[in-house]
């Protein structure tokens, strides 16, 4: 078998290019990966392990990533591995068809070795559900990994595979990235997934890319996986490879969008990387005011997204089980909004709509002064465990959640192009530093975070990496 340290000092570029070559098999690759993931079953991120047929794609040989070893979240239905969406009411569900983007992640070669833990239908920002157990942050005992993309975000960082899916409605990608010292890079809306008959809820805000050590990975995947020809939104990003000559303008915001300032350690870590970008020859902008967000009206707009996606999906299964789902199939707090969502008006829906559409005038309006934004990812170095458990409340965990992660929904609101780059640490942990760019604008994004990863490189910071000096 491969040498475990020396499997995880290879990124998924640098595995294809193994296998190319026949300096590795794709079997090898793969058997290491299962190693690792038994080694690293502490951190409980896998919510399934594939059986090999289901692992290995009908790829070309030529396939950008063939043969490396991958992690799909268990929000998305892969044929062959169990579809729970984190939740026991599905604990038993098979997936359907491949969805056309799983045919592309397919289609690039990658062999999917495991399905990763969610919180409960993506619902929570921590990856802490009553199907699993809590998933682990590798960076400590006792500390989330985030959500709700956590089980591949830890994977990731442990080394078990060199890149992980994970998707985002409102920061899942980015917080979990943040929190593991990992680059999460969040596409525009529509980049690798379909336009269709806008579904409503909490559904039309998902995007789906992954975490990944490297800028090159994700650049590479997203140029494999992103729509092209008819029905595509976007012109292609395509490949990008490295650092650009342009130099772009950027704008710093303090606060959340609900108007807090973080913690003044991630402050002083903001402050830091905004003078790295003027370093690097970048425009800092200022503005003559800061934006002014109704955060209120904005989060009580998602959490309706929310409460209605959870009431449709209780509508459906209820002719099945023969009465509503209850404690025995849902957590307390989906049960909560449920509930909650029985209680709201006629008008909400159309207020949720009218909340987003002023944001996103406000928000994108920026990218008029600026090529970029630039805030924190989190308001806060990783936290512990039961900070943000699916029994603390609805109200309380809306509380937390808004005091946490302020940041980063407001780009699955604009579709904008989003990334944490693990640039900083506070107390050793490590703590995102994120980026945004107007619709359509991957490549300035891509380009830049190139150039932040040759300025301040990151990978020998992971967690395996410490272990093995």
């Amino acid at each position: 078998m491969i040498d475990l340290d020396e499997y995880r000092s290879w990124d998924a570029v640098a595995m294809a290019e193994l296998v190319r070559s026949g300096a590795v098999t794709a079997d090898e690759l793969e058997e290491a990966s299962r190693a690792l993931l038994a080694s690293t079953a502490d951190l409980n991120a896998v919510g399934a392990v594939a059986d090999p047929a289901v692992a290995a794609p009908a790829a070309d040989d030529d396939a950008p990533f063939a043969g490396v070893p991958f992690a799909v979240k268990e929000l998305l239905a892969v044929p062959g591995l169990p579809w729970t969406m984190g939740s026991r009411l599905m604990a038993h569900a098979e997936a359907g068809p491949p969805s056309p983007y799983l045919e592309r992640l397919l289609e690039a070669g990658l062999r999917i070795v495991c399905a990763t833990t969610s919180s409960e239908f993506g619902l929570l920002g921590s990856t802490e559900t009553l199907l699993h157990g809590a998933t682990h942050n590798p960076w400590g005992e006792g500390l989330s990994a985030g959500g709700s993309s956590g089980g591949s975000a830890a994977l990731v960082a442990a080394g078990a595979v060199p890149m992980a899916h994970a998707n985002d409605a409102g920061g899942s990608i980015r917080y979990p990235a943040s929190m593991t010292g990992l680059f999460g890079f969040k596409p525009s809306a529509h980049r690798t997934e379909p336009v269709g008959p806008d579904l409503g809820g909490l559904i039309s805000l998902v995007h789906e890319h992954a975490v990944t050590r490297t800028v090159r990975d994700s650049a590479a995947l997203l140029a494999a996986t992103e729509r092209r020809g008819p029905g595509a939104v976007h012109a292609p990003v395509g490949r990008i490879d490295g650092p650009a000559e342009r130099r772009l303008r950027f704008i710093v915001l303090e606060r959340t969008i609900p108007g807090e300032l973080p913690d003044p350690e991630v402050l002083a870590a903001l402050r830091r990387t905004a003078d790295l970008l003027e370093a690097l020859g970048h425009q800092r902008v200022e503005l003559p005011l800061d934006p002014v967000f109704d955060g209120a009206a904005l989060s009580r707009a998602f959490f309706t997204a929310a409460a209605r996606t959870m009431t449709d999906v209780s509508a459906m299964v209820t002719p099945m089980l023969g009465r509503p789902p209850g404690p025995d199939e849902l957590e307390p707090f989906t049960l909560e909004l449920i509930e909650w969502a029985a209680t709201l008006g006629p008008d909400e829906a159309s207020a949720g709509e009218a909340a987003f559409a002023a944001a996103t005038r406000n928000y994108l309006g920026l990218f008029l002064h600026a090529d970029v934004v630039l805030t924190p990812t989190v308001s806060r170095p990783p936290w512990p465990l039961g900070t943000l458990a699916p029994d603390l409340g609805r109200e309380e965990l809306i509380a937390r959640t808004e005091q946490l992660i302020g940041y980063t929904p407001i780009h699955n609101i604009t579709g904008s192009p989003a990334m944490s780059v693990p640039l900083e640490a506070v107390a050793g942990l490590p703590v995102g530093m994120h980026l945004a760019a107007a619709p359509g604008e991957e490549a300035a994004l891509l380009h830049l975070a190139f150039e932040l990863e040759e300025a301040r490189p990151w990978v020998d910071r992971l967690p395996f990496r410490a272990e093995a000096r």
